[in-house]
């Protein structure tokens, strides 16, 4: 069978590159991907399987249904959306939208998608048990696995694998992780309160920019002293709001930014954790102040078993010497974690880089990829895919 999904997905390599390139060169930001979403259906509704669109508002759903009549099924996810960056790769097939990009990899991703999709479906007679393909909007806002488990795509699922580029991986090869794969993130929100007054005389005034310079020192310098250094936290402000004049004392600044952290625990002490230090910078200088901790989406903790499987098909398919065991966690976020609990799941890296130049970084305007490693990832999902339920 592995021989029958790498034949099958060769075969269809020029055809995922053009599907690709066609998304690459009409991205669509979160929550807005509705030409993507009738575009993807197409492509399903070709390989035979029948298409929901509207799923999780602008999400597709499809279900191939295997040998075994059963309630439980197998999910494949991948996302759609785009980024608000303005491209500057130069490509043939660039971004004809101005502004909006794919520069995270997820034309990349429903690629890979519609390519299981498509190499599953001819062998669904061999395929134990039902499989739900996923094409989830809003990834890059964190909204849209919420919203597709609010339209029930859960229902039943007794396991869900996923997949995210990783350009300092080479195309060709899959990076593996045991445990935690991503980080949870959240969003943070301090109002500083002082006293206007005239620049020339600061003591008559309480000077908010000046207190909420302290505040964000005294946050970046108590990371590395009250927090456990193997417990790692990331804060980051990367939005600061206030002042109404070059000679007037801010009486108001607002900081917005994001809060990482991978460990459960540290997780669930960081908003009290942040008021102590913001409390005590402003009672110094009789300042008041209001936090907003929002938490956001939890950390991908990729299952054991499932890791495996992954780990051993990649083996079988790719050799070992395509295979990189990642041994460190990425502080960036992933809204594939809230599928995660509600079934266990694993996801891996695909290697898109360029071995013989230097490769941009997720979310830069010049950002490319290997396309090579579409076929890389088809095979590694269908065999997945297959292998599940052939140990079943």
């Amino acid at each position: 069978m592995l021989t029958q999904i790498k034949h099958l997905t060769t075969t269809l390599a020029p055809r995922l590159v053009e599907i690709r390139r066609h998304l690459h060169a009409h991205p669509e930001l979160s929550g807005q991907e509705y030409q993507t979403a009738a575009f993807v259906a197409g492509v399903l509704s070709s390989s035979g399987l029948h298409a929901q669109e509207g799923v999780g508002k602008t999400g597709v759903l499809a279900e191939l249904q295997g040998t075994q009549d059963s309630d439980h099924i197998l999910a494949i996810r991948t996302d759609m959306d785009a980024l608000p960056i303005q491209e500057r790769t130069g490509l043939d097939y660039a971004s004809r939208i101005s502004g909006v990009m794919h520069a995270c990899g997820h034309d990349i991703h429903t690629t890979v998608g519609l390519g299981t999709a498509m190499v599953l479906s001819q062998i669904a007679p061999e395929i134990g048990g039902k499989i739900r393909f996923l094409f989830q909007p809003a990834e890059e806002i964190a909204q849209g696995a919420s919203w597709m488990i609010a339209d029930g795509v859960m229902n039943n699922v007794g396991a869900i694998l996923g997949l995210h580029v990783f350009p300092s991986i080479p195309a060709g090869t899959v990076g593996i992780r045991y445990g935690a794969l991503t980080a949870a993130a959240d969003n943070l929100k301090i109002n500083i309160f002082g006293e206007s007054g005239h620049g020339a005389r600061p003591h008559e005034a309480i000077d908010a920019i000046w207190i909420s310079s302290q505040v964000i020192t005294a946050l970046q310098q108590a990371i590395s002293r009250t927090q456990n250094p193997l417990h790692p936290v990331v804060l980051s402000i990367g939005k600061i709001s206030g002042g109404r004049a070059a000679n007037i004392i801010a009486d108001q600044v607002e900081l917005s930014g994001t809060v990482r952290s991978l460990h459960p625990d540290t997780r669930t002490e960081l908003p009290q954790w942040i008021e102590n230090i913001v409390a005590n910078v402003c009672n110094c200088y009789n300042a008041k102040y209001e936090i907003q901790y929002v938490p956001g989406v939890p950390s991908v903790q990729n299952d054991y078993s499932l890791t495996q499987l992954l780990q051993s098909v990649a083996e079988e398919a790719l050799t070992n010497d395509h295979i990189q065991i990642l041994p460190e966690p990425s502080l960036g976020a992933e809204d594939f974690s809230v599928y995660l609990e509600h079934a266990p799941g694993a996801m891996f890296r695909l290697g898109v880089g360029y071995p013989d130049r230097d490769n941009y970084p997720l979310h830069h305007p010049q950002f490319e990829v290997d396309e090579s490693a579409i076929v890389t990832g088809v095979i590694t999902l269908s065999c997945a895919a297959y292998k599940y339920w052939s140990r079943k």
